[in-house]
């Protein structure tokens, strides 16, 4: 039977790699790599080993014939893509997929001394950086995070109930306690150390530091109590130490969430979400606690432009459908979204909104019982209404001004980066100007993820992008282009204990672990997270005492 790949995929293209007869696709080296949701199996010429499913980070691949009723659409959506742009094979014989020719673009003389790299950040992208390094080189690695626990967007970002997303962090933690590897856990580059002292201990820098900082609507009102940023919510359910317990106030009854990508999808899915469901997940107690006593019963979801161009991707919304006991709603205020919805082909992305109830709602009154989703298409917001808090939402479209009750305004339009320390930064797109992962005019210092090519691109695009800043970071060593260091890493790790007492190593990150898992066996649970600095690196600490 053949596999198909599902919702959760992150399209690294480890499957790829393992892939004995070259039939999942777009691969890396393919002009389509990217542009695409997901990466696709082709059934017919898939000989059923399983490589890939074995090999996949995420649990996203399955045989065809043990996909739950929730995940059989897949098996389709693997097969469209071939018969979509392939011609059909002739007698079901299989589909060849021409292998291309060999390719190494990398090639380093043997006697290349090792080098000593600096990566700053612990998520997706610091990690596929520190994985390319220590698999391909002999390099040794001073491995820095401002948090004093490791996983970046994996820990913080995802959602709590997409448990098979979050064991891309099992991967990578593989690498935390390698030889090569020394860590430094809640230590900040920029506060604790310059970022000149990091540079004058290591042969180079690669900074994977994500983006920190959220895009405004800048419209009137915003400010107000009970308008924030989707960010902050999903660090809130997600147990950043950022963010206090009480930062989120659930009383309201109907939620706006402006903007319909797949973090807004998130939120919405997550503030009407069963909490006995998520009980079982590793969501924030505080959190937990919130959503059983919340009101929340309506989210509305506000897209500026069509069903046919919203930013989630058609997977994520598949699996809103099929959430228990929640309704969904299309709202029919301007008449594209219903003719868009009819003219989409099979495998558009609006044609998923096929079968969604299309009507409108009492935008004025508290929502009815029940818990639903209102998907408002080609409505702009104007204004947040209020005098101390958030009361209603006025928005502009095409069918005129509407205002929205609402007690709650989630932003979700997309990340920012912000300036670091000592580094060049362009303000319009948030980002690290660079050439290929070079830093402009900083010889040795690099970047790689979020900070590098913007908010763009789930889990898996970064290993295509650390390994673009990996391939520049060692040309440059190759031709000499790196500068010499003038103090040994063993120097800055006696530099940074000596600025920050609190900085955890690998042991103390190992403890916490174990805690989390400890606490999360008693509830049933996953891992139960720990919540702030002061309970992550007393946790550490008394871990170690106790091993």
């Amino acid at each position: 039977m053949t596999y198909a790949i599902t919702q959760t995929c992150c399209s690294d293209a480890t499957c790829v790699a393992v892939c004995p007869v070259n039939c999942i696709h777009p691969t890396p080296e393919e002009r389509a790599f990217g542009s695409t949701e997901m990466l696709h199996i082709d059934p017919v010429s898939c000989i059923d080993c399983g490589a890939c499913a074995d090999a996949c980070p995420v649990d996203a691949i399955f045989p065809v014939d043990r996909l739950s009723p929730s995940q059989r659409e897949y098996a389709d959506i693997n097969a469209a893509y071939y018969r979509d742009a392939e011609p059909a094979p002739v007698d079901d014989s299989p589909n060849f997929h021409a292998w291309g020719s060999p390719s190494f673009s990398r090639v380093l003389p043997s006697d290349l001394a090792p080098l000593k790299i600096a990566v700053v950040g612990t998520g997706p992208a610091g990690m596929y950086a520190v994985q390319d390094l220590l698999l391909h080189t002999n390099a040794e690695v001073t491995l820095i995070d401002r948090l004093p626990v490791a996983g970046g967007l994996v820990r913080y970002g995802v959602a709590p109930d997409h448990p098979a997303t979050k064991k891309a962090g099992e991967s990578f933690a593989r690498f935390h306690t390698h030889h090569r590897v020394r860590m430094h856990l809640g230590l900040d580059v920029g506060e604790d150390v310059t970022p000149q002292e990091l540079a004058e201990h290591h042969d180079a820098v690669v900074y994977a530091v994500g983006a920190a900082a959220d895009r405004r609507l800048s419209v009137p009102g915003e400010d107000l109590t009970g308008s924030i940023s989707a960010r902050t919510f999903v660090a809130w359910y997600n147990a950043h130490p950022d963010v206090p317990h009480d930062a989120i106030d659930l009383s309201a009854e109907r939620v706006v969430v402006v903007g319909n990508g797949n973090v807004a999808l998130d939120v919405a899915r997550i503030l009407l979400a069963d909490p006995d469901a998520l009980a079982r997940t590793d969501i924030a107690d505080h959190a937990l606690k919130a959503l059983r006593a919340g009101s929340v019963r309506e989210v509305v979801l506000l897209g500026r432009r069509g069903p046919e161009d919203a930013a989630y991707t058609t997977s994520e919304l598949l699996a809103l459908k099929h959430v228990p006991g929640l309704q969904l709603l299309v709202d029919d205020h301007d008449p594209r979204t219903g003719a868009a919805i009819d003219a989409a082909g099979p495998h558009d992305k609006a044609a998923v909104l096929r079968g969604v109830p299309l009507g409108s709602f009492d935008a004025d009154r508290a929502p009815a019982p029940g818990r639903r989703i209102v998907l408002r298409f080609h409505s702009t917001p104007a204004e947040v209404l209020g005098t101390e808090r958030v009361d209603a939402v006025r928005t502009d479209g095409a069918s005129g001004e509407r205002e929205i009750a609402a007690g709650m305004v989630l932003r979700a339009i997309g990340y920012r980066g912000g300036p670091l320390a000592g580094l060049p930064f362009d303000e319009t797109s948030g980002t690290v100007p660079h050439e290929r992962g070079r830093v402009t005019g900083m010889p040795g210092t690099y970047v790689a993820g979020w900070i590098k090519r913007g908010p763009s691109g789930g889990i898996g695009a970064n290993r295509t992008c650390a390994a673009e800043t990996v391939s520049t970071l060692l040309a440059d060593a190759v031709a000499g282009a790196l500068p010499e260091p003038p103090h040994a890493p063993k120097a800055f790790h006696r530099l940074a204990r000596r600025r920050n007492r609190r900085v955890l190593d690998a042991k103390g990150l190992a403890a916490i672990e174990r805690a989390e898992a400890a606490r999360g066996r008693e509830a049933g649970r996953p891992r139960v997270k720990l919540a702030t600095v002061d309970e992550l690196v007393a946790t550490a600490r008394r871990g170690r005492l106790l091993r």
